[in-house]
Formats: C-alpha cells, structure tokens, sequence
C-alpha cells in the first residue's frame, strides 16, 4: 500500500516538524519504489510542486536523494518530470537474521539494493554473548570495503522468538533457549554504540518486507508464516501490522493442533511446529539430519510424496485453514522450510484448505510463496533499521556523519 501522509496535529505541531515529517514521508516514497517521478510524489503527498521540489532539494544536499530527466518521460505539452531516486552516496543499514543453525547479514542501500552478504554457522546451545560476537565480527566484515563517506544508518534483527513491544528485549525464544535478553544492546556495545539496532520477531519482518517489496505489495490483509526449525507468523490486518498487546501476536507454531501430539520445546505438546516443523519434516523424508539446507534440497527432489510427507502436508494445510477462517486474509505467504514444502505436498495442502475453509468456494485467499525467496525476513529487518530514517532523516544523517567523524577521529 502507498505511503501515506499523516500530518502532525495538536498545539505542539509547527512547521518544522511538519517539514521533518514530510521530508521522510518523500524519502520513503523513494525508498520503497528506488525511482518516483516528482509529479508523482506532488500527487501522493497532496503538496504543491514548489513544496515538492523544497523537499527533495534538501534531501538532495544531504546526499541521499539525486534527480534526472528519465529518456523519453514527456508529460503533455510541458516539460518532462524530474525522477527522484537514491543519491550516489551509499546509505545503508546492515540487516541480520538469526536462524537456529546460521546467522544471515546483509548490507541494504536506500532503495532495497543489497551490496553484500555474510552466512555465519551457530552452535546450538550459543549464548545471546557468543551470538552477539558473532554479530559485530560478521558485520565489520561486510563494512570493510565500504566507501570513507558511508552513512550507516543502523542494524536490524530478525530473530525467531517473541520480542517485547514495550521495551524491544527477546522476551521467549525457545528453540533457541534464551528468555528476557536485551540482544539489541549487546550488539550495540560491541559496535561501540555509534549504531542504533532494533530488534524484531522474524515472521513480523518477513510479511513486512513482502507487504513493501514482495507478493503481497498493494495488499491489506496478509498473513505470513516463517517456518524452519520452528513456525511463526506475521499478520497485517487493515494495512497495519498486528503485533498484540507485548508482542505475542502472531505464535501460531505453539497453536496446538493435535492432542497429545509431540512435545514442544515451549514445553506443550501438539503445537503446529511439532507437525510442520524441520523436526517433522526430517522424520517424512528418513532423514538423520535436521539441517535446513539439507532438507530444502531433500524435497526439491520428491516426486511422489510418501504417505509420511503427506501427512505433514495435510496438517500445514489444517493450520493454514485455521488461520484462514480467523484472519480472513487476502494471502497466506509460506517462507523458510515452508516455502520447499509445500510444492512437494501442494495437493494435500489444498485440499486440506478447500474442505476446511468456510465459504470456500467463495474464498479468495491465495497461498502463497515468497516473492523474495528466502530473503524476506532480512530484507524485513533492513526495513526496521531503516526506519527511523523515514521518520526524521534530518536527524539520523546528521547522528550518522557525527558517528562517522567519532570513527575517524578514534583511528587517526
């Protein structure tokens, strides 16, 4: 869905908050679609051309916007619009996934591009203070090559477990075995402060990032299961992200679905991720291995599905049919382990769907797999670190260029 302008209101607004505000409204416009025609922008925000060309001459002092004439962009009788995309000097946030077997990193630009990647393996069993190590080594990696004017603009975290909406600490990550653990700082004192990082559940990031650049861009109700070694789920309902009242929203791997079914490691039994999980899916295909790798090439390789997979298929599809009927979603995305499963066991999946589903012959819910593969929960956690920037970019270029100067000065 369009970014929308939301003015500030009250006896406290003034103009420059106002000019703030709509300075990171356009960058996020910019953002989102990498090259927005002025003429375009002047439509989506409501102001005047004047206003327009104020604002992105700004941005465009700062370095992070540039403007062009596009080939062949005539609009009438007048001249062409000038196009707004991403300056030439590089801005980005380093976005991190943290798996149950590996740790994902990122660097994304403005504009979405990513300018490098790093895969790191993880113990099982590692603190929140190895993994936090990990993290910082890992990300100095992928900054080494990095232009002398780079902006770092922050870090983003997707992480498997529930993260408070009051006060961003992992609250519960059970297949990682950590509980109330203030991830965010850890890695941030390893950076040595200068890099905010924000910390978000990874099915959150995952419908997130296919809400803004994925399959379901455009879409106000969409529903997004992140699934590997456990399951969990991102909704958005109306356009707006449904987190809950501290951040359990969307725990759908421990909705239990079969009574008396396998222990959980949230210490339940029968919850969907025992029956859909790396663990179940593991046990369908005979495999000794857990590893998530391992079984996506597994099941790029079934033709037949044994009666095993098929079952597994059949309770993915129980699930989705819950979560159909609740949320009344235009999409239901499958990411991670979910994402090779269901073309192996599509038809079991479906008809699963089709007979649970009430009113289905007049449904309109399509299931779906990524638009951005096995990328969505990073790309998701680029979005949540650049996040503050779309709010005030005045005041996170200038932190940012303070950081930069910190860093220099502390090498010289």
């Amino acid at each position: 869905m369009p970014l929308q302008q939301q003015r500030p209101t009250g006896k406290g607004a003034n103009q420059e908050a106002v000019r703030r505000h709509n300075l990171g409204t356009l960058l996020g416009h910019v953002h989102r679609d990498s090259d927005v025609s002025r003429a375009d922008l002047t439509h989506r925000m409501g102001l005047n051309r004047s206003t327009i060309a104020a604002l992105v001459g700004e941005l465009e002092r700062l370095g992070v916007v540039a403007q062009s004439t596009p080939r062949g962009d005539r609009q009438g009788a007048g001249r062409p619009s000038l196009h707004v995309r991403p300056g030439e000097r590089e801005v980005c946030v380093i976005a991190v996934e943290l798996r149950v077997e590996s740790i994902e990193l990122a660097r994304i630009g403005l504009g979405g591009a990513v300018h490098g990647r790093r895969s790191v393996p993880v113990e099982v069993g590692a603190s929140p203070v190895q993994v936090a190590d990990q993290v910082a080594r890992a990300a100095a990696d992928l900054l080494d090559d990095v232009p002398t004017d780079t902006l770092l603009v922050g870090m983003g975290v997707g992480m498997p477990g529930i993260v408070s909406t009051e006060d961003g600490r992992i609250h519960y990550a059970p297949n990682l075995a950590w509980s109330d653990v203030a991830f965010s700082e850890l890695v941030q004192e390893r950076l040595g402060g200068e890099v905010p990082v924000v910390i978000g559940n990874d099915a959150n990031l995952g419908v997130l990032a296919e809400h803004a650049r994925g399959v379901a861009r455009g879409m106000s109700d969409v529903v997004y299961l992140s699934g590997d070694v456990g399951v969990g789920g991102g909704l958005i309902t109306r356009g707006r992200s449904l987190l809950g009242t501290v951040g359990y929203a969307g725990e759908v791997g421990h909705m239990r679905i079969s009574v008396g079914g396998r222990a959980c490691r949230c210490g339940n039994r029968g919850c969907w991720e025992t029956e859909i999980g790396a663990v179940a899916v593991a046990d369908a295909l005979g495999s000794p291995s857990h590893d998530i790798a391992r079984l996506v090439t597994l099941l790029e390789t079934v033709d037949t599905p044994s009666p095993a997979l098929r079952e597994v298929g059949r309770m993915l599809g129980v699930g989705i049919t819950n979560l159909i009927n609740i949320f009344d979603p235009q999409v239901v995305i499958l990411g991670g382990l979910l994402s090779a499963l269901y073309p192996a066991v599509r038809a079991d999946v479906d008809a699963e769907v089709q007979h649970g589903t009430l009113d289905a012959d007049d449904r309109r819910t399509q299931v779906l797999l990524p638009g951005l593969g096995r990328d969505s929960v990073l790309v998701g956690a680029g979005e949540l670190a650049f996040g503050a920037m779309m709010s005030d970019p005045l005041l996170v270029v200038a932190a940012a260029e303070q950081a930069v100067q910190r860093v220099r000065v502390a090498a010289v």
